[in-house]
């Protein structure tokens, strides 16, 4: 597939890409993206209705998957093709935004064992599925939230710090390797993630984003595919992604 001007993309036919979090917002909208771009896909999240719907509406694969549960890691890779070439860790979670004095340990605890702990152990159990492919990728979906912070965020952000540790780490230790690492950073998103973070409260989450324009999962899908179908020899280490009207987690333009 070759696009304008001196831009090449790689071939993506008969190339798998497993998606994780793949029932709603960014894990959804990477979904339709990359199968729209040619590749077919393995899909893997906890709503096993949502993920059977859109695997049916795309010709893909899915399996329920819990990453914070080995054994269903274990099942769910039992379950998978013998060789992927893309692997997208996007489910994670964020929950309250209570400040560190009446913080709950149970709260930090799942954001801990989804966004950080589940990566590292869904990664490990399928690299040596990645080094089967001819042109392996490993993107993670991360967060701006990874180089700062905001009050009421440190248990989600330290768990971002930490995943960007491990990405970055990650390239290191596949270095002269063919496995490409890589990190997206999107900024505010609006997508169900808010109203998961707010336990149901829709009119709590929409006010995050009251008077600006956020990024949308399609917009974080877009940079998705741009990093899994580089050449071989690029590597995207890092897309940094916010909407037009956000610099930092404080600094937002609202249109009042």
């Amino acid at each position: 597939m070759t696009g304008s001007g001196n831009a090449t993309w790689m071939t993506t036919k008969n190339r798998c890409a497993i998606i994780t979090g793949a029932s709603s917002g960014m894990g959804a909208a990477t979904a339709r993206a990359l199968s729209a771009a040619g590749f077919e896909l393995m899909l893997g999240a906890r709503r096993q209705d949502r993920i059977n719907k859109l695997a049916s509406e795309l010709n893909a694969r899915a399996h329920v998957l819990d990453v914070t549960r080995p054994e269903s890691i274990e099942s769910f890779v039992a379950a998978c093709p013998q060789t992927i070439d893309v692997l997208v860790n996007n489910a994670g979670v964020a929950i309250g935004l209570d400040a560190v004095e009446v913080s709950r340990d149970e709260d930090w605890r799942q954001m801990w064992e989804t966004n950080v702990l589940g990566v590292v152990r869904l990664t490990r159990t399928l690299l040596p599925t990645l080094r089967r492919s001819s042109d392996p990728r490993l993107i993670v979906i991360g967060s701006t939230s990874s180089v700062e912070t905001y009050k009421g965020g440190a248990g989600y952000t330290s768990t971002k710090h930490a995943l960007r540790a491990v990405v970055r780490t990650l390239r290191l230790e596949l270095l002269g390797e063919p496995i490409r690492v890589t990190e997206i950073s999107p900024g505010a998103a609006e997508t169900e993630f808010s109203i998961r973070r707010f336990s149901g409260d829709r009119e709590r989450a929409r006010a995050v984003y009251e008077g600006m324009r956020p990024l949308t999962g399609d917009d974080v899908a877009e940079c998705v595919v741009f990093a899994a179908t580089r050449p071989k020899h690029v590597n995207i280490d890092e897309i940094v992604v916010r909407p037009l009207d956000q610099a930092s987690a404080s600094d937002v333009y609202r249109d009042s």
